[in-house]
């Protein structure tokens, strides 16, 4: 039965679905029995439901439990030929208890599984359960909950067992019924397997599905193609000396897969003994499970796949491209050393000339000592991935001298193109004595280049030479890269002198829509290079796809009524669809486009972008972008919409992600709620929550600097409203000194902002405008409008708070600001405009209250109702208090009375969030 537990927080109770695993359990380590209970055939099958009992261990204390008809589907699909027995045996086994009498027998008899201090003196063949495994520990809190339990409460226990089987058994067909509510065939099952030959009967089993196969191999003439090699080691493996028994003696076991692995069954079907894949179609398959493994990450299943390419390697191999896939497994799965160890084993066994998809070079003695370059380029990138960049610069550095030797100019371009990608993501401050010391290019020019001078040549000449070896993906990464280049960087004349130095420091937008436009015309050329780059066997992908196996069974079979010689027709004749990195290249332009306006500051263009990505672009992307597109569609809505409709997103978009630790939904949901935080006063939650954000970066110089940026950022706000505005100020010191040092310039501006409000907050406007001015001229060199309309209407706050005499000056700098803050700003930008447009009306001596009351109380009103969306107490206390004071000027007691309420009350709010925090940070 679902349903949330009723427990005390941290009690383990008995619950159904925990006895349906205890029953479970008592037939994976029955008592006195050898080390393959009954009714298993195999170790592999035995083990299989092993490790189905820690997954359901694992997760038995979650809020929401499986119903039965949930459990039995699962049983189904790891239970093989048993899935009958099993589900038998547990409905069974529960409809049996139906007095408390048979609890206590059950409860009694689950104590013998364990071992005990004398387990030493058994049979090594015996299976006896650890007592401080995972299994035996789960056990153990059973036992010790049911002993716990009184009368009545084993009586409930007994009810709700009950129900559990009603609910779920009543979903069933009548036909499907019997194999649960008829206690004869209960009792008569284990009689009817003990005396059946298991083996025989999957042997019988196996042998009609390959006649089948036969049938659909004379229709099918291109089925049955298969390396000698490979057919050879199956009817090795599987031959059997018996005159009944040609072709297989004995079903072999290998885990079943979940989601996009699960089609290896397709493709390696080693339970029914039968592996009737060409080696074209298993080239396919792995091609296709590669890039489901690039898109996933780590939400892919490791181990179950993992089985799957251990049986590969053992049938055949030859197949060194699944040393390649174990490789992108661990990696995706952050495995260090076992990536490093398939890696260096791919390279080894295959000499990287299978797996890997470079045209190759014109020169005639590339390939004599092997692809080491592309081995160094691998290494590189793994490097990359794991956050070391030392390490990825000092293989890529090589990757390029040996690329040059070896006159491989295509691995050569793809080179430069990881290394600039790694100069982009990470921060690398010098590069002196490293790569200018290799590439001749570089050394012409001369080492005395920034990293962002170097990295701009690099772009340069990786698209140059992208473009003559026509690498059409790589012409559209490098597109992408240097609009990337484009906006965040300033393009510094290479010279400092003489008349071609440009003396115009500023980005230019239109280069960057001009290289995202170039970016996007792959789709229209994707054709000639996919028929260079894409190997045989990835045209098997679809029609693998096609031959789909039934669910309700294990066993490989053909649907010979079902399908016909139109298939084979449609396989053959099918067109070329476009291919799935080409889409992905296509939508991180658009997924680029959105960030572009986010930092340009046009919010409605940035969610437009990020819908369309998410909308269209979801299935051939990566999680990680996926996750990224939400991230910003969540954020617009708690920017524009209030923070309600901002969980509510949060929460549908954790249910599709994993909340893992770095990915993008754990990311936004720590800066939501310490937004929040900040804005409810609760100071103590915003530091924890700060914590988390920054134990997510990597200690590693220049690695994960974003995080380390947004985290820095938000402690000094902390501070700020802790009003610990020295500390606040060195923070802010240390993290400008951070971003110049790695030419961050788009941060450089934020970080001035906040000096300049550090210095308004702590009554200093006359030290804090010059930081306001320096952010007005970033934002004008980096063209970021709603930054500089932030910028600006800062400025104008230090304006007005020195003194009335300066209200006229910041009322015409909000003023000349509002077309940006009303027209892209957030709810607390607009709110801050409007207070501070009231504020200045307030204190110019010629504006009369009286006669024009409506210019003071819309805007606060307006910026009341915004604040409350947020719930920023303090700013919205400061729009009642002024509301108060314009309405007592006009005489209107009662409104007076409604707004003065209503500062009171987010005043007491905001002193009830949390004084011992305000009072550890004045300490």
């Amino acid at each position: 039965m679902s349903g949330i537990s009723k427990a005390a927080p941290g009690a383990f109770t008995i619950t159904p679905h925990k006895l349906s695993i205890c029953i479970l359990i008592q037939v994976y380590a029955p008592p006195s029995q050898t080390s393959v209970p009954f009714p298993f055939s195999s170790v592999s099958q035995h083990n299989l439901l092993a490790s189905f009992l820690l997954s359901l261990t694992k997760s038995s204390e979650d809020i929401f439990e499986p119903k039965l008809d949930e459990l039995i589907s699962q049983l189904n699909e790891i239970g093989g030929v048993l899935k009958h027995w099993l589900s038998d045996h547990l409905a069974g086994k529960l409809s049996s208890l139906a007095s408390p009498d048979d609890l206590f027998n059950f409860f009694n008899d689950l104590r013998g599984i364990l071992g005990g201090s004398d387990s030493n003196v058994m049979d090594d063949a015996q299976i006896i359960l650890d007592p401080r495994s995972n299994l035996g520990v789960f056990v153990r809190r059973c036992l010790l909950a049911f002993n716990l339990l009184s009368f009545e409460a084993v009586c409930h226990l007994l009810t709700n067992v009950a129900t559990y089987c009603k609910e779920s058994l009543s979903a069933y067909p009548p036909y499907e019924l019997s194999h649960f509510n008829d206690s004869d065939s209960y009792t008569e099952a284990p009689k009817h397997y003990e005396n059946m030959d298991l083996e025989n009967f999957v042997v019988e089993k196996v042998n009609k599905e390959i006649e089948a196969r036969n049938v659909v191999d004379e229709k099918l003439s291109f089925h049955n193609h298969a390396p000698k090699a490979l057919v050879r080691s199956i009817e090795d493996h599987y031959s059997s000396p018996g005159p009944q028994i040609k072709r297989i003696t004995k079903p072999r076991e290998v885990s079943t897969c979940e989601s996009s692995s699960c089609d290896a069954s397709d493709c390696v079907d080693s339970q029914t003994g039968a592996f009737l894949r060409t080696n074209w179609q298993i080239q396919g398959y792995l091609l296709e499970q590669a890039d489901t493994i690039e898109r996933q990450g780590s939400s892919f299943t490791l181990n179950a796949f993992e089985s799957v390419l251990k049986d590969l390697l053992k049938l055949a191999p030859e197949l060194h491209r699944v040393h390649f896939l174990r490789y992108l497994n661990s990696l995706y799965h952050q495995d260090y050393h076992t990536a490093l160890e398939n890696i260096h084993r791919y390279f080894d066994y295959s000499a990287g000339t299978e797996g890997c998809d470079f045209i190759p070079s014109s020169s005639t003695g590339c390939n004599s000592f092997g692809r080491y370059e592309v081995a160094l380029l691998c290494l590189g990138m793994m490097h990359f991935h794991f956050g070391h960049p030392k390490q990825a610069l000092e293989v890529l550095t090589e990757a390029v001298r040996v690329s040059q030797q070896q006159n491989n100019d295509s691995c050569l371009a793809y080179t430069l193109a990881a290394i600039c990608k790694m100069l982009s993501e990470f921060g690398v401050s010098n590069m002196r004595g490293l790569i200018g010391s290799s590439y001749s290019p570089v050394t012409s020019i001369g080492t005395s280049l920034s990293t962002q001078q170097l990295l701009y040549v690099l772009l340069r000449r990786s698209l140059k030479r992208a473009e003559s070896l026509k690498l059409k993906r790589l012409v559209a990464s490098n597109h992408l890269a240097m609009a990337k280049f484009d906006l965040t960087q300033v393009q510094r004349p290479l010279l400092s002198f003489g008349p071609k130095a440009s003396m115009k420091l500023a980005t230019c937008p239109i280069n960057v829509c001009k290289e995202l436009r170039l970016s996007s015309h792959l789709i229209n050329e994707y054709g000639d290079e996919a028929s260079l780059m894409i190997s045989d066997g990835a045209f098997c992908t679809q029609w693998i796809k096609n031959l789909k196996k039934p669910k309700c069974s294990v066993i490989f079979s053909h649907e010979n009524e079902c399908r016909s010689n139109t298939d084979a027709l449609q396989f053959c004749g099918q067109p070329c669809s476009i291919p799935g990195s080409v889409l992905q290249l296509l939508g991180s332009s658009y997924l680029f486009r959105a960030t572009a306006w986010e930092v340009y500051g046009s919010a409605p263009l940035a969610r437009m972008n990020a819908l369309l990505y998410a909308t269209c672009f979801a299935d051939s992307s990566s999680l990680d972008d996926v996750a990224l597109a939400y991230g910003k569609l969540i954020q617009h809505l708690a920017v524009f919409k209030g923070y309600k409709e901002a969980f509510a997103a949060l929460k549908l978009a954790e249910e599709k992600f994993l909340s893992v630790s770095k990915s993008q939904i754990q990311l936004v949901k720590l800066q939501l709620l310490h937004d929040h935080a900040l804005h409810t006063g609760n100071l103590k939650l915003a530091q924890q929550l700060c914590d988390e954000l920054g134990v997510l970066a990597s200690s590693v110089t220049g690695v994960d600097i974003e995080i380390k940026v947004e985290a820095s950022l938000r402690h000094a706000r902390i501070l700020i409203a802790a009003n610990q505005f020295s500390q606040a100020a060195s923070i802010a010191h240390s993290l400008f000194c951070m971003c110049y040092k790695f030419s961050l310039q788009v941060e450089n501006a934020t970080v001035l902002l906040l000096l300049a409000e550090i210095h308004k907050r702590s009554g200093n406007a006359v030290l804090g405008i010059p930081y306001a001015l320096a952010s007005l001229s970033f934002c004008k060199s980096f063209n970021l409008d709603l930054l500089k309309a932030s910028a600006t209407l800062t400025l104008a706050e230090l304006w007005l708070s020195l003194g009335s005499s300066h209200a006229k000056r910041a009322l015409a700098l909000i003023h000349g600001a509002f077309p940006v803050l009303l027209g892209h700003g957030g709810l607390e930008l607009r709110a801050r405009a409007f207070i501070t447009e009231a504020k200045c009306y307030l204190a110019d001596s010629s504006f009369s209250v009286s006669e024009e009351p409506e210019m003071v109380l819309e805007p606060l009103t307006q910026a009341a109702k915004d604040l409350e969306l947020l719930e920023y107490h303090k700013l919205a206390a400061e729009a009642f208090y002024l509301m108060a004071i314009v309405y007592d000027k006009l005489g209107q007691l009662d409104h007076r009375e409604e707004a003065a309420y209503s500062f009171r009350k987010h005043i007491t709010a905001l002193e009830s969030s949390d004084i011992e925090d305000l009072l550890q940070y004045c300490c």
